[in-house]
């Protein structure tokens, strides 16, 4: 066995982020990493089992691995929308007790169904019996301004005992009055501490933290403590930093595609889209803006990819005005 393929599946990731994580963002982050795992956008099983399933499951071959997030509180009602997510060819099935939303919680799931564990196991059993590729549960560390240790310890018995063996832990309380999603990410003090703490008293179990962790020397500071590190905001607003991650922490070679080869590919991502779907690039090219972050001329290329006056043009076209510096002679 090599040193990439003996890591766990989870060592890696890059998180669930709404209107972030589509299929053309995790499409990006495919070419500058084979090895982190890639996550959906929360998907509400409503959405799914009353929606257009094709929208909100359609994806790129290339993102393997990649794991659809759920989001709902009913067990049979998860395990139908975990059925579905197999069936499309999802490598697992994760559900969301992590999103404070006041829209989510009124759909009595996501944070808020952290005071109900019961529950929770109830809705990883029933997927459980339904799917054969993993499940696996992403929680905050406690609710509200309830900080007792004991609060996510017995969460994670709870929900364990009905067959979860992996944990993605937000090192942060979710607060569910007075913050909006945005300040819940920022304000509930990060305890990385109370993750720890938990991979010591459930070593069986897989645990992987999240919460501010925006650069290598802390994912290596965290994977000697956990099993795995998810990343988030950082790997979409610096997406390159992807690019150091399979050899720094899978063992595996290092990245050898340019700035120029990768929106290349890019590119022809968006002719592929524009003919199959009628996608325009502009829906794609948001999720590149950061790839060029800290590079001379990285203004007028992030100013190019994000013009609304250059609509009309082909994403050759863009791709050819951006990477000529105005100051050119």
């Amino acid at each position: 066995m090599t040193a990439a393929a003996s890591h766990s599946p989870w060592r890696l990731s890059v998180a669930p982020m709404l209107d972030w994580s589509d299929r053309h963002c995790r499409y990006l982050h495919r070419l500058l990493s084979r090895r982190a795992l890639l996550y959906t956008e929360m998907v509400t099983t409503g959405a799914l089992l009353h929606g257009d399933v094709a929208r909100h499951l359609r994806f790129n071959v290339e993102e393997h691995p990649v794991a659809l997030q759920l989001g709902g509180s009913e067990p049979v009602d998860l395990a139908r929308a975990a059925r579905l997510g197999q069936d499309w060819g999802y490598d697992e099935i994760n559900l969301n007790c992590g999103c404070p939303s006041e829209r989510v919680q009124r759909g009595a799931f996501g944070a808020c169904l952290m005071r109900e564990p019961n529950l929770v196991a109830d809705g990883v059993r029933a997927m459980r019996d339904a799917v054969d590729i993993p499940v696996t549960v992403k929680h905050r560390i406690g609710i509200d301004q309830e900080e007792s240790y004991a609060f996510v310890r017995d969460f994670v018995g709870t929900v364990a005992e009905a067959g979860c063996g992996v944990f993605i832990v937000h090192a942060r309380n979710a607060w569910l009055k007075g913050l909006s999603p945005k300040e819940n990410r920022d304000i509930p003090p990060l305890r990385y501490g109370v993750v720890a703490r938990l991979k010591q008293d459930f070593p069986h179990l897989t645990i992987a933290i999240n919460g501010g962790i925006r650069d290598s020397a802390t994912v290596a500071e965290q994977l000697a403590r956990v099993d795995g590190v998810m990343v988030g905001r950082e790997a979409y607003h610096n997406p390159w930093w992807l690019t150091r991650w399979d050899a720094q922490f899978f063992g595996a070679a290092p990245f050898t595609l340019t700035h120029q080869e990768v929106e290349a590919q890019m590119v022809a991502y968006m002719q592929r889209e524009a003919a199959a779907h009628g996608t325009h690039w502009y829906a794609i090219a948001r999720h590149m803006l950061g790839l060029r972050h800290g590079l001379p001329g990285a203004r007028h290329w992030r100013q190019t990819w994000s013009n609304h006056r250059l609509k009309d043009f082909s994403a050759q076209e863009v791709s050819q005005i951006a990477n000529t510096r105005p100051d050119a002679s």
